[in-house]
């Protein structure tokens, strides 16, 4: 088995190898065998939670002795880091797929969880990624993101957050912004930075609203030929953003993730597109909840008035079957007590978000409890739908045309091809 997926592997491996080199060798440094039976070597997501994650690492194995490394790929590299570290003699234990289509490229490697301790401790089996019968990935977190907030920002603007409650108020308020932003010395929106550590924000996380809202209407839950009948709104709020932004849109190629978060973080503008795992980020550089809100992003679609915040996950871990028994075991454990344990739900609350699991700590981040607050007011979540994009390479070519199309180099025509012309030739190429 091993030997076939090696061989189908290979050719992306040998092309990604340098993007990760020395990390199996890495992984593969250990302690006395003595002293555990098994160890776990974790590809980790989330670069933002890097820190916390070499934290808990180490806390769990000063407790246990088994050894737990914990590597994080650079973000946008996930998928060729992975096929990089899978096929080599220490391969990750522990890795993650985005969904069902992430999973159709890994399912050979993700051991059937069924009736794990960790799979037990789930609140639904709705948080289970299914193959077939066998349980082959299971989520970890439910996160949400929306456009947060500078609240004394927007008062110094004469605005609160009861003005903004459709996508119409919203253009009003940042183009009044914009408009008189010399004298109040701020911008309506952080820099929509398009460099590989931030245009996931646009090219995933807000192309999730024209599809969810075409999803909605035809009631379906994937497709392999998106219409597009929402790409005006998308449109619509791409251009307020680089239009009503701290750089010009020429700029955004170049501009990153860190840009956009420290614009915020130090009072150059009043909205910002993220998620709740930014809370620690930002109350770490000072910000306060009193400061602090998540709003949902309208782009004119839908009942807006029942709309809450973009709400699910992309993010379920699987153990990789080819491993050892002892290190398969080993990574079991340690996931349940990462999802049990007082340190390790602490941990995922606190810097991830809602963990789906029986013991979970309960959470201070402000944005979980925003989406708590709109949902308790009997508004609707945005579905995470980005899960059924046809491909990284889909996701490439929308971002090429969004950096373009702001850069006057493309026109939007170009980013309706890629999103839609590109879906459906990325969804027969993978059905070949």
């Amino acid at each position: 088995m091993k030997m076939k997926k090696v061989l189908a592997l290979g050719l992306v491996a040998m092309m990604t190898a340098t993007v990760f080199a020395g990390c199996g060798s890495d992984a593969g440094s250990s302690k006395d065998d003595s002293s555990a039976s098994g160890k776990v070597y974790y590809l980790n997501f989330k670069p933002e939670a890097d820190e916390a994650w070499q934290e808990i690492a180490k806390q769990y194995t000063e407790e246990t002795g088994v050894e737990v490394t914990v590597i994080t790929a650079a973000s946008g590299t996930y998928e060729e880091t992975l096929s990089a570290e899978i096929v080599k003699d220490e391969a990750p234990t522990l890795f993650q797929v985005n969904g069902p289509v992430g999973l159709a490229n890994w399912k050979d490697y993700c051991y059937d969880l069924k009736d794990s301790s960790l799979y037990n401790e789930l609140t639904s089996d709705s948080y289970a990624l299914y193959d077939g019968d066998a349980v082959a990935g299971i989520a970890y977190v439910i996160e949400s993101y929306g456009l947060i907030v500078n609240k004394d920002l927007l008062s110094q603007a004469g605005y609160s957050l009861e003005d903004i409650a459709s996508f119409d108020d919203l253009k009003k308020v940042a183009e009044d912004i914009t408009a008189r932003s010399s004298e109040l010395g701020f911008s309506a929106f952080t820099s929509a930075g398009m460099d590989g550590s931030s245009d996931w924000r646009f090219k995933t996380h807000l192309a999730n609203l024209p599809i969810y809202f075409e999803y909605q209407d035809k009631g379906i839950d994937t497709t392999d030929a998106i219409e597009g009948k929402y790409l005006d709104n998308y449109k619509a709020i791409w251009d307020l953003y680089i239009n009503n932004s701290t750089c010009a849109p020429a700029d955004l190629a170049s501009k990153t993730g860190d840009d956009a978060e420290n614009e915020f973080a130090n009072g150059e503008a009043v909205f910002y597109q993220n998620g709740s795992w930014e809370y620690a980020n930002l109350t770490d550089k000072g910000m306060t909840d009193d400061q602090l809100a998540m709003i949902p992003i309208y782009i004119g679609a839908g009942d807006e008035a029942k709309q809450g915040l973009c709400t699910g996950t992309e993010n379920y871990w699987c153990v990789n079957s080819e491993a050892s028994e002892e290190d398969i075991q080993a990574t079991i454990d340690f996931l349940t007590w990462m999802v049990t344990s007082d340190a390790g739900t602490k941990m995922l609350s606190e810097q991830i978000g809602v963990i789906p699991f029986k013991s979970a700590a309960d959470t201070n981040n402000l944005f979980v409890l925003n989406d708590r607050d709109y949902t308790d007011a009997g508004k609707t979540p945005v579905s995470w739908n980005f899960t059924t994009m046809p491909s990284e390479e889909w996701k490439n070519g929308v971002g090429s045309a969004l950096t373009a199309y702001a850069a006057g180099t493309g026109t939007w025509d170009d980013v309706v091809k890629a999103f839609v012309d590109g879906w459906a030739l990325e969804y027969a190429a993978s059905a070949q």
